[in-house]
Formats: C-alpha cells, structure tokens, sequence
C-alpha cells in the first residue's frame, strides 16, 4: 500500500498530526516505545516494527523524535531512506544540529527539510505555525499542504535557517517560564503570591498572571525534561553566535527540576 508520509517518533506531536489529518492508511509510524502502537492502530495507521519498515518506499518522512535524538534519528535511516526521499526534521534542536544531519541524510541521496514548528501542537494542530528551510524546503511546502498542514511558511533555501528562529525565539518563551517558576517559588516562600500577581496584571492586561503563572507551571511540569534539552540547543545556538547563554543555561536548570519535580508527582 503506497505511504503519503511516514513518522518516526509518535509522541504529542506525531498523533496531533495524524489525528487532526485523518491520515489513516495514508502514513506508517515507527517509534521505540512499542506502547505507542496502540494509538496508532486506533488512528489506523500502520504499524511499522523498525524504522526501517516505516521509511521502506517513502517519499516523506517526518521526523518527530526528541531533541537529543534527532541526530541519531537521521543518521540511523541513513542506509533506509528510499532515493530521493524528503525528510523533514521538525525537531528542537540547534542549526549545527541540522546542517549535521542534512549531510547525513543528503550523502544518502535523500533531501533535508529544516523545519521549525513555532507553537505548542496543542489545541493548533496542523494550524501550528512550521517554519521550513532547505533547498527542498519548496515541495516539502507543498506535501506538507497536501497533507493538511496549513500555517507552513518557507523562510529560505539554507538548511539551519528555521531552527534558528525557533532557538533564539525559545530563549524568551522557554525563559519566561522558567522566570515564572522562580518567581512564584519565591513568592510563596514569602506568603505573598497574590500581592505579586496582583502587581503584574496592574501593569500588564492581556491575560491575568494567575492564569499565565498556573499555565507556565503546568508546561513546565509536562514538559519540563524535554524542554530542558531544546533549550540546550538553544545554548548551543547562542555560543555559536559568540553570546554567553547566561539566562539560557539557568533556564535549562529550572525546566529540568521542573520535570522531574512532576514526574515524581505523577
């Protein structure tokens, strides 16, 4: 049966995607956690057993793993890829992270898509904005739209290019999280968690800070470990721009306690 898109990696955002687009037989999906195989039939995707299986004859592969794994990823599918095939990397990670991997996918005979997804896929879906980069960066536009993707925007011909958006960009969002967890960890220490929400929402009204201070804590403890290594690569991204990730490494820390903190909790 001819595959539209394979996925390897189906975590949050490789079952949003496949449940917002109905792909149905259209994809095959991979992932290590053979638990995930269960939300793939219920989807009616196909199963794959190895990655190897799922890029077997595919023309589009999304790539979905987590940061740290994203090299691996492309370098593992290297002998896999069918000729020609488009990988999409929609991972977190740092430019050098990408431009290593497209040379990997493209000595292959493949052809490397940079590509960025700029919010949470939740509740968006395949109206998150997504970034694209790359000499193929234009069909893959056009896959991806055909796939249902529909806030995909290319923003050049240079592999890395996309990634970097995403990184410097998480330096304030991931960090404006991170502030909110130290802030509030302070606050209640001093019995004063009103008084300093309070404060804020008297200067600032688009959304209340209670609800911006409880949403930030909640991501955090969800996501926190996975977080903590984008921002790494957001680390990474800075150093090769010659500017010190001070506020980015302290990020990394309070994402990483975080998670483990709700972890813990569960």
């Amino acid at each position: 049966m001819p595959t539209d898109v394979a996925l390897i990696g189906f975590g949050e955002a490789g079952s949003t995607f496949a449940r917002a687009g109905d792909w149905a037989e259209r994809a095959c999906a991979f992932d290590r956690l053979a638990t995930r195989t269960t939300v793939m039939a219920s989807l009616g995707l196909r199963a794959a057993n190895s990655a190897a299986e799922a890029l077997d004859g595919a023309a589009l592969v999304l790539s979905l793993v987590t940061a740290d794994q994203a090299l691996a990823a492309a370098e593992e599918a290297v002998p896999l890829l069918a000729p020609g095939a488009l990988w999409c990397d929609m991972n977190s990670v740092a430019p050098d992270t990408k431009r290593a991997a497209a040379r990997a996918i493209e000595a292959a005979g493949g052809r490397y898509v940079d590509a960025a997804i700029l919010a949470p896929v939740n509740p968006q879906r395949l109206a998150a904005p997504l970034l694209l980069a790359g000499p193929a960066a234009a069909e893959a536009h056009a896959r991806l739209t055909a796939l249902g993707f529909s806030n995909a925007r290319v923003v050049g011909t240079e592999v890395g290019k996309a990634s970097a958006i995403k990184m410097i960009r998480s330096v304030m969002v991931k960090g404006i999280e991170a502030l909110t967890d130290e802030m509030m960890a302070a606050a209640r220490v001093a019995g004063i968690e009103g008084e300093v929400l309070a404060s804020l929402d008297a200067s600032e009204k688009a959304q209340s800070w209670a609800a911006r201070a409880a949403y930030n804590l909640e991501r955090m403890a969800t996501h926190g470990t996975r977080r903590a290594a984008e921002m790494e690569e957001s680390a990474r991204t800075l150093l090769s721009l010659g500017i010190a990730p001070v506020m980015t490494r302290g990020t990394v820390l309070r994402q990483r306690q975080a998670g483990q903190i709700g972890k813990n909790s569960q």
